[in-house]
């Protein structure tokens, strides 16, 4: 029998945001599970490590700074032997650098054939901080690349800021995210299965469980309260209202059914002309004479898609597709993903 494999969790945010915070959070409460902390440090003097409370969590650390292309391998190695030890985990906890782009980390674990078959990416949890986020997006690419990445966005440190302030904020967010979930914190406390365990880089359960989780300026900032979804969505959106002189942005498109021998080469083509500059690409498209739905998952060039399930009785079958960079092209990507639809 295949073992089940590990949900991971990467912790990323930048500098001050309140990483170490919530980590510390996930090793002190009682939640009967067993998380393994992988730390990476930047620079030469391990300060990150010393911050993290005195736990019996197994930590590993990494000090190669950023975690990228030229420290993927420790990342591998880190994992491989987590995996592997006796007893297991409930779970792994990967805490990025302030200066991590997270997409390498998620790469890892689409890219070692070992670790895609003990461990997969639960969710990319981005820890924002609600009184400087808007001047880090002015002059740190790395925090929009954070925000553009993230499954799941811990808009912390509200207690600092307006109301007004805290609006303005969440709605830069959802201009460079429109799919975040987000969570408005105080020193990172929420209930923490809103981080754990959310299987929010699955998109086939996250559509299951929101069938219109794709569909534009249908998610505001999550209140402990449900919100309804009343909208109707038949056209093509960019989200550039009620920016912040970002670059990162998202392009969201919606048609009918598609044609598979079309859609199969379009879109890598798409993503290997725009690849660098696409930090997520989420869909679910419906094939022409296709009883099952087709859900994509991309991380820059690299980009996954399977069958997952039938298409309901109930269930219009609609194509819907994300995308999340710099230096988008809009035009490009909607004329790409037009001329797959079916005739």
């Amino acid at each position: 029998m295949a073992q089940p494999q590990i949900p991971v969790t990467v912790l990323t945010g930048y500098l001050g945001a309140g990483k170490t915070t919530l980590l510390n959070r996930i090793l002190t409460e009682e939640h009967g599970k067993r998380y393994a902390v992988i730390v990476n440090e930047f620079g030469e003097v391990n300060i990150d490590n010393d911050l993290i409370v005195e736990s019996d969590e197994e930590i590993y650390e990494m000090n190669n700074g950023c975690v990228c292309c030229t420290v993927r391998g420790d990342l591998v190695r880190a994992v491989e032997g987590l995996v592997k030890r006796p007893g297991g985990f409930d779970g792994i906890l990967v805490e990025t650098t302030g200066l991590a782009d997270p997409a390498p980390v998620a790469q890892t674990f689409f890219m070692d054939e070992e670790i895609a078959e003990r461990a997969k990416l639960d969710a990319v949890v981005t820890i924002a901080d609600a009184k400087h986020l808007l001047q880090r997006l002015k002059d740190a690419p790395e925090a929009e690349d954070q925000i553009g990445f993230a499954d799941i966005v811990v808009l912390n440190k509200t207690d600092l800021v307006t109301p007004e302030e805290l609006a303005d904020v969440e709605r830069t967010i959802r201009a460079i995210n429109p799919t975040a979930l987000i969570h408005r914190t105080e020193r990172c406390e929420l209930p923490l299965d809103r981080v754990l365990d959310r299987g929010a880089f699955d998109l086939d359960r996250i559509l299951s469980l929101d069938p219109e989780f794709l569909e534009a300026d249908q998610h505001d900032h999550d209140h402990d309260h449900d919100h309804d979804h009343d909208h109707d969505h038949d056209h093509d959106h960019d989200h550039d209202h009620g920016r912040h002189d970002t670059t990162v942005t998202s392009v969201s498109m919606v048609a009918g059914a598609m044609n598979p021998e079309r859609a199969s080469p379009c879109i890598p083509a798409l993503t290997q002309v725009q690849g660098p500059d696409i930090l997520r690409l989420k869909g679910i498209l419906a094939f022409k004479n296709d009883d099952q739905r087709y859900v994509l998952q991309g991380v820059h060039m690299i980009v996954e898609g399977d069958h997952q399930r039938a298409w309901k009785p109930d269930e219009e079958r609609m194509s819907r597709l994300v995308f999340i960079g710099r230096n988008l092209d809009p035009d490009a990507l909607k004329a790409g993903f037009n001329s797959t639809r079916a005739a």
